[in-house]
Formats: C-alpha cells, sequence, structure tokens
C-alpha cells in the first residue's frame, strides 16, 4: 500500500482507487463520488450495504452543490449548516436525482460535511471535489484511529494511505436533517 502526499491522491482517486486519510475525529475512507466502480470497491472493502448511504466531505460548500437539490431548501437552512460548517457537523439535505444511489443508498437525501481538518480540505481542493467519506473499519467494528492499523488491516484492500495526525474530536460528526433541525446522531 501506498503511503500518499496529497497531491499524489489525485492520481489514485482518479483511476478509481480507495484511500485511507486522517479525519477530526477518526481514519476514513474514501474515493471519488462521481466513479460507481470506486464506491462500489470501498463499499465491499468496507462490507457495509449500499442501501445505507455513504457521506461526502468537503473543502467548501459549493463543492458539494452538484449533489445537492438547492431548490428544496430555504435560505435559513442553509445558513443554519454554513454556521457550522467548516466543523464537525454533517447535515443530511436532498439529493439531486441524478446522483448515484450508491452514495444516497435507499434515501432522498445524501449526508454532506465542510470538514475543518486541513488534511480533508487540502485533499478536496486538490482534487476540486468532494471525497466519499465513510470511517475506516469493517461495518460493526470499531473505527480506525492509528494509521498502523490501517496499513495491517487494509493491506491489498486499498490503494494508499495519506498521512497524518487526526483532529482533536474523538467522536464522530453530529448528524443533523437539515429540512427539520432534528438531530440524528449525537456527536461531538
Amino acid at each position: 500500500m501506498l503511503q500518499l502526499q496529497p497531491n499524489a491522491v489525485v492520481d489514485v482517486i482518479s483511476k478509481g482507487g480507495v484511500i485511507a486519510y486522517p479525519t477530526e475525529a477518526v481514519f476514513g475512507l474514501g474515493c471519488d463520488p462521481d466513479n460507481n466502480s470506486a464506491i462500489q470497491k470501498l463499499l465491499d472493502v468496507k462490507q457495509r450495504p449500499w442501501q445505507k448511504g455513504l457521506i461526502l466531505v468537503a473543502s467548501n460548500f459549493s463543492q458539494l452543490q452538484p449533489y445537492i437539490d438547492e431548490s428544496q431548501l430555504n435560505q435559513e437552512q442553509l445558513d443554519s449548516a454554513f454556521a457550522k460548517w467548516p466543523g464537525p457537523f454533517t447535515f443530511v439535505m436532498p439529493v439531486k436525482a441524478s446522483v448515484s444511489k450508491l452514495l444516497c443508498g435507499d434515501f432522498d437525501t445524501i449526508a454532506v460535511r465542510v470538514s475543518a481538518h486541513p488534511i480533508v480540505r487540502e485533499l478536496c481542493d486538490t482534487l476540486q471535489k468532494p471525497l466519499v467519506s465513510t470511517s475506516a473499519n469493517l461495518a460493526g467494528e470499531p473505527p480506525v484511529v492509528d494509521a498502523q492499523d490501517i496499513l495491517t488491516d487494509f493491506v491489498g484492500k486499498i490503494q494508499g494511505l495519506v498521512s497524518g495526525e487526526l483532529g482533536e474530536q474523538r467522536q464522530p460528526s453530529t448528524i443533523i436533517d437539515i429540512r427539520s433541525g432534528q438531530i440524528l446522531r449525537n456527536g461531538s
């Protein structure tokens, strides 16, 4: 498995690869959200059913706009997300009909976050798009917080590891339904 610098990620991601990278709380697994075979590869590595959907993480809101149906949101709802971003808050927003079911699962929504983690931000800026983001673990297992575990647990299954430190947060992000304001998962 390659240890990648953020600028080398573009090559791996553009070829449909799956990478591991540090986030605010745990290591994440990610791939190109516009490549169905890469998303399926990530789901297979994680042993996660596609019906559950995945999170997109970005460095800014404009990277998320191609996936979100903003016509179903008002400015007050958007402002509630903007007030918490960048940061450890994931918002469930209406998804555009053109978005792959592998991303949104059985839902008419998609989970999105603008990250404050410098490596995540650099990766997304370098790619000029969001990354699929799911915790680096097999479904039902605890998330990985040690890069060495990535190297042993995912050898031969992913195409690279972006080195770096995790953020200070040790809880998963809070997930909020943007339309209702309901907290779906309490995190930080």
